[in-house]
């Protein structure tokens, strides 16, 4: 952009115009030139600028080796330009003659120049107006047939602000020098995991890797796209289908191995029919059954409740399989058609419904791969019949994690990323990452939404201090959910399950207001007991009750308490 200081003298104006004139020519007479072989070395020396400025002369004294801003390493070069002096910072380096060689290094600031001079052909040179971060200027250049060293340099422009310079390189053929060793191939990057989803696109995020200039998308095994950053979103594919992503880390020296696998399933076409989660989220079992709470259909359920967990799926004959029955007789002539009706209305409303697998008397098991897939292709099944958005595991019996896992990952490609998928353990499958209710959610972390945790008919249990604390009290809620937030589940996947009367469980009711008081010592650190955990988790996704019918038979108490300060969270 143009410079808007005053007027300089005339002969640096006449000098700024004939530099331009000369880089343009510059880059055009080498636009053309071939690039240095990968066996090539680096022939500049403290190229990152890691031991000061060894090696290098800057005018006027006008460099200095700085921490921060860094490309990378520990050091880079600062350079301040003043009215009489362009802050130019050299170095002489060994060449072999009649080869070429490329210049580069990546600068910050405004009108930063590269160059070299004494080649014995045509000099290098190119510049940047302007760049707030890290830009790579680069270009090449041919030494002549008698030509044994080159002076290599950056610098400023007359007046300008301070510019940065970091990673500085000489790639071409030894010449005995001295170099500086080239960059080492990026190390595979780690802790890739699949973000938003939506019917035609995945975005995905993964760890930083030291040296690395840039990062590789792969889906289904063929290179997708080349990015700069840690992130990138995998556009045009097609609604609920599961894709396999891998990355890989690059830089000058070449491309990493892949990173591990993951698979992830972009949503449904919508039809509006399959709402998203809220942030802070009640869910509610509603019984298709009666056991002298209050009867309800679906439609009864209040509006508090944005996860509603139809109980119970029932085992078939068929090894890990699961159906559905409605019992319209024990609800009052109840019909599947207006059931369905009222799925789609709950939905319509914001609400997701949810088919719930297991409860007490539950005895469906999956414990090998044919089961697995039994249970994935039964629930979906189950899912397109009645329009549910997911699925509720709550096997109190006990569950193989491996084939569980299986399972979930299976019904999750089949139904798509929207699949809403929580878990309702008892408060001792979550003492230990260890057991097996644990390590199934860990294992689906990447498609669980939340695991609601029974803090009830369980006695005493260990804290996340090594504690044990008694039921009925705030720190009976806090200390054992600060197990599963220290211990790998996110806090938007943790939430609290409680009784919603008092015969409505064997023990462990608490009000709610003791509920309340739990899930604000979690999110902000106040109403605790005698344990306060040692962070916050803003996140926690909510509340779960047994059961909405139990919940009616106290006048919706619960939910008319427990759901607002949810729904409040921060």
């Amino acid at each position: 952009m143009p410079r808007t200081a005053s007027p300089r003298p005339a002969r640096r104006s006449r000098l700024f115009a004939a530099a331009l004139t000369a880089l343009a020519a510059a880059a055009a007479t080498l636009s053309g030139s071939t690039p240095a072989a990968a066996a090539d070395v680096n022939a500049a020396r403290n190229a990152g600028y890691e031991s000061g400025l060894s090696d290098w002369t800057c005018s006027a004294g006008s460099g200095s080796a700085v921490g921060s801003p860094v490309h990378s390493g520990t050091g880079a070069l600062k350079a301040t330009p003043t009215a009489s002096d362009n802050a130019t910072c050299s170095q002489t380096v060994a060449v072999v003659p009649g080869a070429t060689y490329r210049l580069s290094a990546y600068v910050q600031g405004s009108y930063v120049y590269l160059g070299a001079s004494g080649t014995g052909t045509t000099d290098a040179a190119t510049w940047t107006p302007s760049t707030t971060g890290w830009q790579q200027l680069s270009t090449t250049f041919t030494t002549g047939p008698t030509t044994t060293s080159v002076t290599v340099h950056t610098h400023g422009w007359y007046g300008q602000p301070a510019y940065f310079a970091d990673d500085f390189s000489v790639l071409g053929p030894d010449a005995g020098g001295g170099t500086d060793p080239g960059p080492e191939v990026p190390a595979v990057p780690g802790g890739l995991a699949a973000g938003t989803v939506t019917p035609s696109s995945v975005a995905l995020s993964w760890n930083p890797v030291p040296g690395a200039t840039g990062y590789t998308v792969y889906r289904d095994g063929t290179k997708y796209q080349a990015v700069g950053g840690t992130s990138a979103t995998v556009s045009g594919l097609s609604p609920a289908t599961a894709y396999r992503f891998q990355v890989t880390a690059t830089n000058a020296a070449g491309e990493s191995a892949r990173s591990s696998e993951i698979t992830a399933t972009t949503a449904r076409s919508g039809d509006g029919g399959h709402p998203a989660v809220p942030a802070h989220a009640v869910t509610g079992y509603w019984q298709n059954f009666d056991n002298g709470a209050t009867v309800q259909k679906l439609g009864d359920v209040p509006g508090q409740y944005d996860i509603i967990a139809v109980a119970f799926a029932d085992a078939t004959t068929t090894p890990g399989a699961v159906t559905f029955t409605l019992d319209s007789a024990g609800l009052g002539g109840y019909t599947v058609d207006q059931f369905k009706a009222d799925i789609k209305a709950k939905q319509a409303a914001g609400k997701s419904v949810v088919l719930s697998v297991g409860g007490e008397r539950g005895t469906v098991s999956v414990n090998d791969a044919a089961s697995a897939a039994n249970f994935a292709t039964s629930l979906y099944s189950l899912m397109r019949q009645y329009g549910f958005d997911g699925v509720d595991i709550d096997l109190e019996n006990g569950l193989d994690p491996t084939y569980m896992s299986q399972a979930l990952r299976s019904l999750s490609q089949k139904a798509g990323g929207d699949l809403v998928l929580t878990m309702a353990p008892q408060t001792l499958d979550m003492q230990s990452t260890s057991s097996g209710y644990f390590r199934t959610a860990l294992n689906v972390k990447d498609i669980l939404t939340v695991v609601n945790t029974q803090y009830y008919n369980s006695g005493s249990m260990l804290g996340c201090d090594g504690k044990v604390y008694s039921q009925g009290t705030v720190d009976f809620l806090t200390a054992p959910a600060c197990i599963q937030l220290e211990g790998g589940l996110a806090p938007s996947q943790v939430g609290l399950g409680l009784p919603a009367s008092p015969r409505a469980a064997g023990s462990g009711y608490v009000a709610p207001g003791v509920v309340n008081a739990a899930l604000d010592c979690l999110t902000k650190g106040t109403g605790c007991g005698s344990f306060k955990p040692a962070r916050t988790y803003p996140g926690l996704r909510g509340a779960m009750t047994w059961s909405t019918n139990w919940d009616a038979a106290s006048g919706n108490a619960w939910s008319g308490a427990v759901g607002p300060h949810v729904h409040g969270l921060p």
